[in-house]
């Protein structure tokens, strides 16, 4: 007997059940319209600040470089009055002149050149001798320049003070240089400078001069020999 009822088509589906629950799907809920507005408040707030700092920062700066370039008004008037002071200083440099004192074997005080000599609120006396008209503490310098030796003694050079021009003198200062020889040759000149200089305290009518052992040693060319001082 042949079975009609087998065949190769697949079973018809199953009908769905009427008892049984299908999932509801629930769409999610939307962010709320509020909470966008807050977010985008709060970022232009970020943005505003930090545009403000820069500003303000920028300002800051120029105005703090302005005022180291510009000193205030202070600070101009007391530059000023402090050059005014220093401009206005006692002082003296003092040129030797040239030729006059060629004297053999003469010790003596150099005389100095009134014409090319610079001296303010300092007077001088007999062409040697420098008068303070100012109290106070002076630097006073002295440079000497010999162009030839002695065979005896070391070349020397002494600023010499008195208290007025008929008081005692002394020494204050004194500065000495050596020449390998006494003999000078006209090819090849021997020279040597004694240089000095100190802070000494002055009074008004006091007087300085500078002191050699022999003036014909010395060497009167312009800017060898010279002598000065300043308030200071």
């Amino acid at each position: 007997m042949i079975n009609t009822y087998q065949t190769s088509l697949a079973p018809p589906p199953v009908p769905p059940r009427l008892n049984r629950s299908h999932p509801v799907l629930i769409p999610a809920p939307l962010a709320s319209q509020g909470h966008s507005k807050s977010l985008i408040r709060f970022l232009v707030g970020v943005v505003l600040l930090q545009l403000v700092l820069s500003v303000g920062g920028f300002i800051y700066l120029y105005h703090t470089n302005k005022m180291e370039t510009f000193p205030s008004t202070e600070g101009k008037a007391a530059l000023i009055s402090q050059k005014q002071e220093t401009s206005f200083k006692a002082l003296a440099r003092m040129t030797v002149m040239e030729g006059s004192q060629k004297v053999k074997f003469t010790p003596g005080y150099l005389e100095w050149d009134m014409n090319h000599s610079v001296h303010r609120k300092i007077n001088y006396y007999h062409n040697s001798w420098l008068t303070i008209l100012e109290p106070g503490d002076y630097y006073v310098f002295s440079r000497v320049t010999f162009s030839k030796g002695d065979s005896k003694q070391v070349l020397a050079s002494m600023i010499k003070l008195r208290k007025n021009a008929t008081g005692d003198e002394k020494i204050v200062m004194r500065a000495f240089c050596s020449l390998d020889s006494y003999i000078a040759s006209e090819s090849v000149p021997q020279l040597c400078t004694a240089t000095q200089g100190e802070v000494i305290p002055l009074e008004k009518g006091n007087q300085l001069s500078v002191w050699v052992q022999d003036l014909s040693l010395v060497d009167y060319r312009e800017g060898a020999t010279a002598f000065g001082m300043y308030k200071v």
